[in-house]
């Protein structure tokens, strides 16, 4: 394999995993989102152990498979996001997040079954549709919205000030050629 084909399989994979701000400099990302971002630092560093801590409890339950299941926290409320074998499975996943210390409540998300390796392929289109268009969108801070889309189900979560750039957000992904439904676990907080 080519070092350039080695290098775009793995800008790929980073996108594909949620790690854009990996691409343009965590650093720089990082101070954008804690400058931008409409919780107070304290709330996003609480709400981030939190995602920790369910993550870690998620990889420690041997019923789970953890790998496929993303976690977004969103003042104490969790959002589990991503493929599971099993109702049985998600039912876990669910209790075993809600055990975990701060957490007020979990929002199941998960969808049953398997994506072949085209599916996931389709998803990562959708998935950069959306985020092209968010960045592109006057008004709504993309680094404040996480997308995930498993099987052309879109879940967006993240914080905006007004029910305006909630209702823009939704909009995008909804439109978005491939969307076969779309999740809101977008917080509107208002100054």
């Amino acid at each position: 394999m080519t070092k350039r084909l080695l290098a775009l399989c793995l800008v790929l994979a980073m996108a594909a995993a949620g790690c854009a701000p990996a691409l343009i400099g965590a650093g720089a990302a990082g101070g954008y989102k804690v400058g931008t971002d409409e919780r107070t630092v304290g709330q996003m560093w609480d709400d981030s152990a939190i995602t920790a801590r369910v993550k870690t409890a998620l990889i420690g339950d041997k019923r789970i498979k953890a790998r496929k299941i993303d976690v977004d926290t969103l003042e104490q409320v969790v959002a589990l996001t991503g493929m599971v074998g099993s109702e049985a499975e998600a039912e876990i996943a669910v209790t075993v997040a809600g055990r975990v210390s701060y957490v007020r409540d979990v929002k199941n998300f998960l969808q049953v079954g398997s994506k072949s390796v085209g599916q996931s392929i389709d998803d990562k289109v959708i998935w950069s549709k959306i985020k092209g268009k968010l960045i592109r969108e006057k008004g709504i801070r993309s680094l404040n919205v996480d997308v995930d889309v498993n099987k052309g189900v879109v879940t967006v979560t993240g914080t905006v000030v007004t029910a305006d750039q909630k209702a823009k957000i939704l909009g995008i992904a909804r439109k978005t050629a491939g969307v076969v439904n779309v999740f809101d676990n977008i917080l509107v907080q208002e100054k």
